[in-house]
């Protein structure tokens, strides 16, 4: 490859470049101040500055080397003389950079600034003085100004500096160093005789010092926003020069002997364009991780989404979900503090994007729920002179979504369980509404007969009558008086039906026969209160009681064990069965229907066990009725089983 066209290559490449970084960072600086026209003289106009001295340069600068190198003419004098004047200013802002203003304002670095403001205004009157005399440009004495003056003042840069952090006074000697052999070259070099790598450094040592001015007083800005899209570029500008130099010049050009009709040539250089373009997202991707990872130090923003994603479902408040994003947020941010707090009405109405802006002391966050109340993340100062950038507010945005979602999701629970207690409570205190209602049944009717009952007795058999009334008491005391609740044993019910029984076998003498069976092993189950007590009422007061002759009731209580081929666990069986006159299944049905106490029975089991207990009524004309209940005995299954 020709030294010339080498030359050619690396200026148009350098130079572009450089247009693209200056141009960069000229948006990203007015993008960050949100008032591009206001910016005050301080040490936030460096970027901007940085910027427009930098475009002045490199666009100058690809005109004045692009009319040289393809020898179309020489250039404008006063654009000659306004580009290098640009030039010399660059490392008077990189000066600027390097005194934060409190160093200034101790004289020492106000000093040093000024000196480099009037060597770069010296050097830059000198260039417009050659222009207008028409003297070669650049004009060599201005150029061994700047190098000499600011050789000079890197020594003064580090006798005033001693006190800044020595990276800072490093990177500002370093560039500055460049900036300097950068001008002694372009002094004495009007021609493009050398080689390429002696231009490469000669022409564009000026685009480091845009990178220190950044590094010092806005490291994270110029990471985020700059660093990763510069280096990304620059990686693929030199992948594609490497392909250039290594593929293209040695081996595809040569063949092609200037006739660019070639099929395989052309193939090759287009071959050489696709590896370029389809390598760029993996060069983005490791550049992205590189600046993360080494320049910035920033904690891996995925990992601290999931980790905090998988820890969510641990939580049970929305206290402790708050918490948990304080605490995921605070170190990965290097927040001097995370706190949380309730949003008042003003919250709610401000869009909670807007406010992280990283030029604040402070940002707030709200937490987006879906109803109120709503949440509001207070970040304190960011440590180390860092602000919020894209990818931080790309992790705080998630964080704080995932935190809402969680939280909505915690007070859905919480109403559906609020819900199911109050409807468990109603349900219950329609339950004991329903059981007094019970026992209040139990009955006027039955007393009266009772009462007279015993006041026969009295007469006829005072012994009975003294066993009868004793019952009596028992009864009313099991029944209306009972403090277990909605639940009693089997053993309880049986015995408040047997009390019952002998109560009306004393009125009903030889007409009623009373027969009770219960299995051992059911007598301590639970069961509904007087679940048992309505059906034997009933079997005396519609099945015995209009028989002439009179009739028997039955009551057994015991249990079925499990079959698992049928898939029935194991059941506890009540039944209640008379001998009396027994009804129609039309009868049967309109009783059951309308019955108080058949229809409370189905009911309480309904509501006790669902679709698990049953009530069967089996009715014969002449011969009885029978009925079964059955109800689940989950303890039993085992036992019935072996």
């Amino acid at each position: 490859m020709l030294a010339t066209d080498a030359t050619l290559l690396i200026h148009l490449v350098g130079f572009m470049t450089g247009i693209v970084l200056y141009a960069m960072l000229g948006v990203m600086t007015l993008r960050a101040s949100g008032e591009a026209w206001s910016i005050s003289l301080r040490v936030d106009r460096v970027p901007l500055v940085t910027a427009i001295l930098g475009l002045s340069w490199n666009c100058g600068a690809l005109v004045i080397y692009g009319l040289r190198d393809l020898g179309v003419g020489a250039p404008p004098p006063l654009l000659t003389a306004f580009a290098f004047s640009s030039l010399g200013f660059l490392p008077a802002v990189v000066v600027h950079s390097a005194f934060p203003s409190e160093a200034r304002a101790r004289g020492g670095g106000r000093i040093v600034v000024a000196a480099a403001y009037l060597v770069s205004a010296v050097a830059g009157a000198l260039q417009v003085r050659a222009a207008f005399r028409h003297d070669a440009l650049p004009w060599p004495p201005a150029m061994v100004l700047l190098t000499v003056g600011y050789l000079l003042i890197i020594g003064l840069l580090v006798i005033y500096s001693s006190r800044q952090p020595a990276v800072r006074r490093a990177l500002s000697g370093v560039a500055l160093a460049a900036f300097a052999v950068m001008a002694l070259h372009l002094g004495q070099h009007a021609t493009s005789s050398d080689t390429w790598p002696i231009e490469l450094v000669g022409h564009h040592a000026s685009l480091p010092l845009a990178l220190v001015i950044l590094y010092q007083d806005y490291r994270f800005a110029l990471a985020d926003l700059f660093l990763k899209r510069a280096l990304s570029l620059l990686a693929l500008i030199g992948l594609w020069m490497a392909l250039y130099l290594g593929i293209a010049a040695p081996y595809v050009l040569p063949r092609m002997a200037g006739d660019w009709t070639q099929p395989l040539g052309v193939g090759a250089l287009l071959a050489l364009g696709v590896v370029t373009a389809l390598a760029y997202p993996t060069l983005r991707t490791l550049v992205g991780r590189f600046v993360d990872r080494v320049v910035l130090r920033r904690a891996d923003y995925r990992h601290v989404r999931a980790r905090f994603v998988d820890t969510l479902s641990t939580f049970g408040s929305a206290d402790d979900v708050l918490q948990a994003a304080c605490d995921a947020l605070a170190p990965a941010l290097s927040a001097s503090r995370v706190s949380w707090r309730a949003a008042g009405d003003e919250a709610l109405r401000t869009d909670w994007n807007a406010s992280a802006t990283g030029r604040a002391p402070g940002t707030s966050i709200r937490v987006p729920t879906t109803e109120a109340p709503a949440y509001v993340i207070d970040i304190g100062p960011l440590t180390g002179g860092r602000r919020l950038m894209s990818d931080d507010i790309a992790l705080l945005e998630r964080v704080a979504l995932a935190a809402a979602r969680r939280i909505d999701s915690i007070r859905v629970s919480d109403e559906r369980y609020l819900r199911d207690a109050r409807e468990r409570e109603m349900l219950q205190l329609a339950t004991e509404a329903e059981l007094k209602a019970l026992r209040a049944q139990l009955n006027p009717h039955f007393l009266f007969n009772a009462l007279t009952t015993i006041g026969q007795l009295i007469q006829e058999a005072p012994d009975r009558a003294v066993t009868t009334l004793i019952r009596l008491t028992a009864l009313l005391r099991a029944v209306l008086r009972r403090a277990d609740g909605e639940f009693t044993t089997v053993a309880d019910e049986i015995q408040i039906v047997r009390a019952y029984l002998d109560i009306e076998r004393a009125r009903f003498e030889d007409a009623l026969h009373v027969a009770i069976d219960m299995d051992d092993a059911v007598r301590s189950c639970r069961i509904p209160s007087l679940l048992l007590q309505p059906l034997a009422e009933n079997a005396v007061k519609h099945g015995i009681a209009p028989r002439l002759g009179g009739g028997a009731v039955l009551v057994d209580a015991r249990a079925e064990a499990a079959d698992d081929t049928r898939h029935r666990p194991a059941t506890l069986v009540l039944t209640v069965r008379d001998t009396g006159v027994g009804v129609a299944p039309r009868e049967l049905a309109q009783r059951r229907a309308t019955g108080i106490g058949l229809s409370t029975v189905a009911r309480r089991l309904e509501r006790c066990y669902g679709a698990d207990a049953s009530l069967e009524i089996h009715s014969t004309p002449d011969v009885g009725t029978t009925v079964i209940v059955r109800v689940p005995l989950p303890a039993l299954a085992t036992a019935g089983a072996a």
